[in-house]
This record gives C-alpha cells, sequence and structure tokens, in this order.
C-alpha cells in the first residue's frame, strides 16, 4: 500500500530518504562552492493552513462531496516548484472548498447545476500532477466557492475495437490502470509521459500532453480518434474518423482546453501493438552543437526514432551518468512487428558521421547500461526535485520547441539570459539543457535550472527567473510551451505567442459553452 502525497509529487513512501537526500546535498552543496544545506522538515496535515470551507453541498449531493482536510489540502495545488514550496512551508490558504467525484455525466452534471446556483467555481481535475498552476484556485472575480471536480471515478476501458486497432476509454483512468487494462488484448496507447503514474487520459487530452517517446506519435493528439465531452452548455461527441477534412474538427477544439471549456468524459484512442523488438544505443560528443546537429540528420532521415534524447553534460552527471565531460546521446528503436537492427544500423552512421562516438555494448532493453541508468533517474527525477526544495534551492525546469534554423543562437540566448537572471536573483545557477523530442524541422529544448534560495523568499525568486525565461523564450521565436500547457503560468506567454483575432475566438467560444465563465477561470482565456 502506497499513500498519495499531498503536498509533494507522488507517494510518500518513495520521497528522497535521509541517506539519498545526504548524497544530494554533497553533490550540489559543490556545484555551489560546498555550501551547508539543511533539509526541512515535511509538513504535517494538523500544522497546515487551511481556511474553513465556504460552501455545503446539497443532501443529493452529499454522497459524491468531500471537505475534509486531506482532501482539500490534497486538491489545492499541482506540482510546479512554486506549489512544492508553498505544500512544504504548510500554506493552503487557497484550497478549494468542495471535492465532488462523479461517476456518471448524469452526477457531473448535477454537480455543474450546483455550482451554477451556489455562485461557484469549478475546476476539472485528473491526477493534479499540472506544473502551471492549471488545477490551483487562483483567479480574479466574486466567486462564492470553488467545486474541485476529481474525476478517478470515470476510470473504465468501456470498448475495445480489436479490427480498428482503438479503445473507447473514459477520461478519468490513470495511466498505468489503462496500461494494465489493454495488455491482455496485446495493446498499448504507448503514451508515456513523466507524469504517467500520476495523471489520467482526460488531463492528457486537456493539457495535450507530451508522451516519452521522441518522434512520429509524441503528443496525444496523434492519438485521439473522437472525444465526448460534458459543458455547462451541454454534452458533445466528435464521430469516430480515421480522418476527415470536414471543416475544423471538434477534437482539436478540446485538445489543449485545460478544463476551461469542460470535461473530456470519455474519448476513443487509436491504439499500438505492444512491441518485442527493441535496441538501444548511447552515444558520445565533445560538443553540445554537435550532438543537435546529430540529432537534425537523425530527425530528418525517416527512421524515427522511438527514443531520441541529446542530454548535455552537466544534466547527465547531476544524474549520475558520466563525469560531466561528455555530452550523452541516447537513440532507441522499437516494433511489434519486425528486428529493428537495420534502422539501428543506419542510425549509427547518420550519428557517427556527425561526430559522435557510439558507446561499446548494444542495449537491448531499456533498463541496460547508460539507456537505462537515465530511464531511472528520469522517473526518480521529481522526488529529487523535491528534495532539492527541501534543501533550500530553487529547482525547476521549462521547455520549449523551435525550428532547426534558429536552435544554435536560440539556445545561446536563453542560456545566457537564464544565467544572468539567476546571477542577479540568487547569485548564480546550474543550468542544463536535454533535448526531450524531436521534429524534422526542430527540437524541443528541456531547461533545468538549480539555483541557491532564500528560505521564505524561493517563490519570489522563481518568479522572478520565470517571467525572464517566458520573455526570452517568445522574443527568440519560440514556444512558451512545448507540453507543460498553460495554465494560470504560462498566460502572459501565451497571450503573447497567440494571434490577438484568436483571442478573441477562444474567449467567444468559452462563452458559448460556458456562460458563466465558472469552468478553470483564469486558465486559457
Amino acid at each position: 500500500m502506497t499513500t498519495r502525497s499531498f503536498w509533494a509529487w507522488g507517494n510518500e513512501e518513495n520521497a528522497f530518504n535521509d541517506k539519498e537526500t545526504g548524497q544530494l546535498r554533497q553533490l550540489v552543496g559543490m556545484q555551489f562552492g560546498n555550501q551547508e544545506l539543511e533539509a526541512q522538515a515535511p509538513p504535517s496535515l494538523a500544522g497546515l493552513t487551511l481556511p474553513s470551507s465556504r460552501l455545503q453541498p446539497p443532501a443529493s449531493l452529499a454522497s459524491i462531496m468531500s471537505s475534509h482536510r486531506r482532501d482539500r489540502a490534497s486538491h489545492t495545488y499541482g506540482k510546479s516548484f512554486r506549489d512544492i514550496v508553498r505544500g512544504l512551508n504548510g500554506d493552503f490558504s487557497c484550497a478549494p472548498d468542495l471535492i465532488a467525484r462523479p461517476s456518471s455525466e448524469q452526477e457531473l452534471v448535477d454537480v455543474l447545476d450546483y455550482a451554477s446556483r451556489a455562485g461557484a467555481a469549478v475546476i476539472p481535475y485528473g491526477g493534479g500532477s499540472s506544473v502551471v498552476g492549471g488545477t490551483e484556485p487562483r483567479y480574479e472575480g466574486s466567486w462564492a466557492g470553488t467545486v474541485t471536480v476529481d474525476m478517478e471515478r470515470f476510470n473504465q476501458i468501456i470498448e475495445v475495437d480489436h479490427q480498428s486497432r482503438a479503445a473507447h476509454i473514459q477520461g478519468g483512468i490513470y495511466g498505468p490502470a489503462l496500461e494494465d487494462g489493454l495488455r491482455p488484448h496485446g495493446y498499448t496507447l504507448r503514451h508515456f509521459p513523466q507524469s504517467f503514474e500520476f495523471s489520467t487520459l482526460g488531463g492528457w487530452i486537456a493539457t495535450r500532453s507530451g508522451g516519452h517517446f521522441a518522434t512520429l506519435y509524441t503528443h496525444i493528439d496523434d492519438l485521439v480518434e473522437s472525444t465526448r465531452v460534458v459543458t455547462p452548455s451541454g454534452s458533445l461527441e466528435s464521430r469516430r474518423l480515421p480522418g476527415s477534412g470536414a471543416g475544423p474538427s471538434p477534437d482539436r477544439l478540446f485538445l489543449g482546453s485545460e478544463g476551461a471549456l469542460g470535461f473530456v468524459t470519455s474519448a476513443w484512442m487509436r491504439l499500438q501493438a505492444r512491441p518485442v523488438h527493441r535496441a538501444t544505443r548511447s552515444i558520445h560528443f565533445e560538443d553540445f552543437f554537435e550532438g543537435a546537429e546529430a540529432v537534425r540528420r537523425l530527425s530528418q532521415s525517416g527512421l524515427y526514432p522511438t527514443n531520441c534524447r541529446l542530454i548535455d553534460a552537466r544534466e547527465a552527471m547531476m544524474n549520475g551518468i558520466g563525469d560531466g565531460s561528455k555530452h550523452l546521446l541516447i537513440v532507441g528503436f522499437e516494433s511489434a512487428d519486425h528486428p529493428v537492427d537495420v534502422w539501428m544500423e543506419r542510425a549509427l552512421e547518420i550519428v557517427s558521421d556527425a561526430g559522435g562516438l557510439v558507446q561499446a555494448g548494444k542495449e537491448k532493453k531499456p533498463d541496460q547500461g547508460q539507456a537505462g541508468d537515465w530511464r531511472n533517474q528520469f522517473i526518480r527525477a521529481p522526488y529529487m526535485r523535491d528534495a532539492l526544495i527541501r534543501l533550500g534551492l530553487v529547482a525547476e525546469t521549462f521547455e520549449t520547441a523551435i525550428t532547426w534554423n534558429k536552435f544554435e543562437a536560440f539556445h545561446q540566448g536563453v542560456m545566457d539570459r537564464v544565467k544572468k537572471v539567476t546571477r542577479e536573483v540568487c547569485g548564480g545557477a546550474f543550468v542544463t539543457c536535454r533535448f526531450t523530442h524531436i521534429y524534422p524541422d526542430g527540437p524541443a529544448p528541456y531547461y533545468t535550472v538549480i539555483a541557491p534560495g532564500r528560505r521564505g523568499d524561493q517563490v519570489k525568486q522563481w518568479d522572478d527567473i520565470k517571467q525572464a525565461c517566458m520573455e526570452t523564450l517568445i522574443d527568440l521565436g519560440g514556444t512558451i510551451t512545448h507540453h507543460h500547457a498553460v495554465g494560470r503560468d504560462h498566460m502572459p506567454g501565451y497571450e503573447r505567442q497567440r494571434p490577438e483575432l484568436f483571442g478573441e475566438v477562444l474567449r467567444t467560444t468559452k462563452k458559448t459553452l460556458d456562460p458563466m465563465g465558472m469552468m478553470n477561470p483564469g486558465v486559457l482565456v
């Protein structure tokens, strides 16, 4: 049995223990001149700052609504740096008033009707793993309270269509349960974001989630066949089709809608046969831009590797891979139909021609060699981030995407700006980069920032850094986010990125589907 943390990432039992935290303290301390770091004790449920609930559920909904202390605390924040810091300090002053857990569309409609009568805002909640303020009751307006609607009871695989290789799946199902349900049929959705264990299908659709695989089917967008959505103005369901040229797609309206337009109660999803053939290799580069050039050539080769992750030397070292002298490229292929050795041989020719040094040893499984070391650290990374925060550090990430012709100048500009602002705000920082996804026309760089923090001032420090990062990404031509969604934190950048007329279209659409504006106020529009 495990216990989901009410303030930190994941399960309490999987958090960094004293030994791991001590090793991390030593490693990070050396990066900042052997600075002494002390770990802050986790918060207790009894000691939280939690206001009384302002709402009372009607008798007809009392069985599916809760105002319990742990429930409200667990649904207050997502899992961003600023969320974890406030949770660690016991500040849950913006907690939702009621947590609703409907198990049918009729109960969901009844909750929306109640919220409308009560003048309450409604926040859709999947797994609560947002890192951009997507689930936090933080908005303007004279709302009488907040009802957070946890979709966890919409957790069934309704139907599997073997002939079309698709499945009808409810939106509240978590990643592991979804894969467990598909496994007996020989299928997989093959969508594995880092939040996989603690996120839901509906959340992936609502945030246009990006999975672990680097090419081809990277975003959840690629896997959606049709959706069913409940809005305050009614329900709608798109037609199941392999493709269509019939005007703007209704599915695309709700992909990325982030709970501002309605609830994704179910979706027909395109499946894949479970892979049986795999190959993974590691390649070293002396120069990061040489590695990027190798990735560009590979991205345009038509080979479509499942994994193509370029990790700069400092990030690799921070994760216990190498000594910080070489940049690491991990390349992998997998298939349910045919051996992949020929694809791998050609990929290694491409990266070698670009200056890469292929490492000895064939890693047949994803848990072997440097690729396996990275995979294990990737899964543990959010727990490490929480431990860094307990040590008083500023530790967060941001990601983007840019075309290949702009990448080198873009990357240099981002690194220069981040290093400058972190010197001003924190006195310096450990800044790293890796590619999470690649496309024929450009990469998705993912940046990590670790810097000395000031107890009590860490949120303000990161907010200042984040603001500078957002402005730089937009100024240099990138996107404000590649796969972390918009939420409340990215709204200033998103408003700059999208055309103003499109913003007007979104506002008009929201007014049609959500006349009172009660669905996740402050998100998207």
